[in-house]
This record gives C-alpha cells, sequence and structure tokens, in this order.
C-alpha cells in the first residue's frame, strides 16, 4: 500500500506532461474514477487533465505524504498535504483509494484544510 500511495502522490508532482501521462496509465486503472469537492473526473484523459489544471492553479507546489498509509484488503487511506517546497502546507487533506489488480480503480479525496 504504501508503494501504490508513493506513485499516486508522485504523480501529482510530475510536471512534464508525458512522464505524468505515462505514470498516470501506470498508476491508474483505465477507467480509474476521482472525486473530490472541487473535481470528479475519470479515465486517464480526465484525470491527465484535472491533475494539470492543479498544477496550474499552484504553481511550485508539491503534494507530501502527511503520516502512514492505513490499508487493508484493496483500500488505503491517507493524509496529504500541498504546499510551497520546503515550506508548511496551505491545503491539508486526506484520500481514500481502491485497488483494482494493484492499480487505482477509484480514489475519493476530502479536504481538511484550505486557504481563506
Amino acid at each position: 500500500m504504501n508503494e501504490i500511495v508513493t506513485q499516486y502522490l508522485a504523480v501529482w508532482n510530475t510536471t512534464d506532461p508525458a512522464a505524468r501521462r505515462a505514470a498516470i496509465v501506470r498508476v491508474f486503472t483505465a477507467d480509474a474514477e476521482y472525486t473530490d469537492p472541487l473535481m470528479a473526473v475519470r479515465g486517464h484523459d480526465e484525470i491527465d487533465a484535472g491533475i494539470a489544471a492543479a498544477q496550474a492553479q499552484f504553481p511550485g507546489w508539491e503534494f507530501r505524504l502527511a503520516g502512514e498509509p492505513d490499508g487493508h484488503h484493496d483500500q488505503v487511506r491517507f493524509t496529504w498535504e500541498l504546499g510551497p517546497a520546503g515550506a508548511a502546507p496551505v491545503v491539508v487533506g486526506f484520500d481514500v483509494a481502491v485497488l483494482d489488480q494493484g492499480r487505482i480503480g477509484t480514489v475519493y479525496g476530502f479536504l481538511d484544510q484550505v486557504p481563506a
């Protein structure tokens, strides 16, 4: 579970479009769904566009794991932070990822701390 979470966060931090797309294909199933309070997307193309939009909104910021992932069966939950590299996080949330044969099939995202 730790490895898939590490790979997932790396996807969100990959800014090169070709490398990000390749990582999405490796980490997510073809029909994967991602839903959080700000977006609901399905499939590699929409996931890629959603991540690119988040990167454009927060240029130079990075996603970091906060704490240890907690997983059982084919699901894992974990807390993440988003902020400028080397600085305190500005956004904190947690995601629940459901795996399908070792890749992510569904992600439910929640935001715990957002800027005013």
